[in-house]
């Protein structure tokens, strides 16, 4: 029966693992093969990216993302059903798949997620023809680090492709401050340094900056992906977080960005993965380092999205800043079968929006808060 809103996680969650982790396996871990063309919206964009949430919780108060005196608001699902809205999502196209949060390594049974995870295969070609002889998802993960040292094996060994740690300082008082967690800079780098150590690399460390906040330590990151061999990616400050005090001039924009980082040691711009590619790529001039800028606010990519979300109590989200939810797991719960949720899909994604509006007249916030939505 469906879960009333509000229901805290944890009156929920060790029943519903326990019962996941109990039942037996009926359906297959392989996809099967399409008989329809793949997922792509109205715009024509093939959607091959889903964004995972896991759980609503999260373990660190970082201060631009919650208020510290909010926590989880949302209920969290049985591993074996976000298995099954994945496999949905697979047979429509879907090439990669993050877990997100909340924090994802607070999920009790995500080894097992990704170990199921890794069994799927994709559904198409890179040209969009069905295929029957696919290739593994590529599977990662985007956790804030803390419990990332322990994990990082059973994770890699599971078939966890990679992994993003969230870490907005590197100097250890400032991420104190910033994560509300004493003592906590040593365990993230830990974990980073683990995941390198055990295959999940090149690790990419994202950091958001905010003037008068962390924006001294640009050049200290600069150093910190040339001495640890990451991939440190700059996000600018986006309005998802829980006060809503988000303001154009707290966001240190890509020029001035580029503009530092050129003054500590000349740029040279790397070439994209993929056109949908969020971020833009550079190393400096002799080639060690790389650092992504990822600037939603002043350069938008959102031209060549190909990405969805699923929240971490079953609902479909078109965008980051999207007003409202769509509820898959409540056609589960209503006995919908695996056609049913693949019609049910196709008809939500082709609501996509076109691109947010940061920053224009008349802008509204989202209806939830990033932590709410998952990275």
């Amino acid at each position: 029966m469906p879960i009333p809103k509000g229901t805290l996680v944890s009156e929920l969650s060790t029943a519903e693992d326990q019962r996941a982790s109990s039942a037996p396996e009926t359906r297959p871990a392989e996809v099967r093969l399409p008989a329809e063309p793949r997922l792509t919206d109205k715009f024509g964009r093939s959607i091959t990216d889903l964004r995972v949430s896991v759980t609503d919780r999260c373990n660190y108060k970082c201060v631009y993302c919650r208020t510290g005196n909010e926590g989880p608001q949302y209920t969290e699902l049985p591993i074996e059903d976000y298995l099954r809205m994945v496999r949905v999502f697979v047979s429509l196209g879907i090439e990669k798949v993050r877990l997100t949060g909340g924090e994802p390594l607070l999920r009790h049974g995500l080894v097992d997620m990704v170990r199921e995870l890794a069994k799927m295969r994709t559904a198409y070609l890179p040209d969009g023809t069905p295929t029957d002889a696919g290739h593994p998802l590529d599977i990662a993960l985007t956790t804030n680090g803390h419990l990332l040292e322990s994990l990082a094996t059973p994770l890699k060994e599971a078939g966890l492709s990679r992994v993003t740690v969230s870490m907005d300082a590197v100097d250890p008082e400032t991420f104190a401050a910033i994560t509300r967690v004493p003592r906590s800079f040593d365990r993230v780098l830990a974990g980073v340094r683990k995941a390198e150590e055990v295959g999940l690399g090149p690790v990419k460390v994202n950091c958001v900056l905010l003037h008068g906040f962390n924006d001294h330590e640009i050049e200290q990151f600069a150093e910190f992906s040339r001495s640890e061999g990451v991939i440190v990616r700059f996000i600018e400050f986006m309005p998802l977080e829980e006060d809503r005090s988000w303001r154009p001039e707290t966001v240190v924009r890509m020029d001035e960005l580029v503009a530092r980082l050129n003054a500590y040691r000349p740029l040279v711009e790397l070439p994209q993965h993929t056109a949908s590619e969020t971020a833009r790529r550079f190393t400096f001039d002799d080639g060690v380092g790389e650092i992504g800028i990822i600037a939603p606010v002043s350069r938008p990519f959102c031209g060549h999205c190909s990405r969805v979300r699923l929240t971490s109590d079953g609902k479909i989200r078109t965008c980051l800043f999207s007003q409202s939810d769509h509820d898959l797991y409540g056609e589960m719960l209503r006995g919908g079968t695996d056609a049913d949720l693949r019609a049910y899909v196709r008809k939500i994604v082709m609501r996509k929006e076109a691109r947010h509006h940061i920053g224009e007249p008349g802008f509204e916030k989202p209806s939830r808060n990033m932590v709410h939505i998952g990275g």
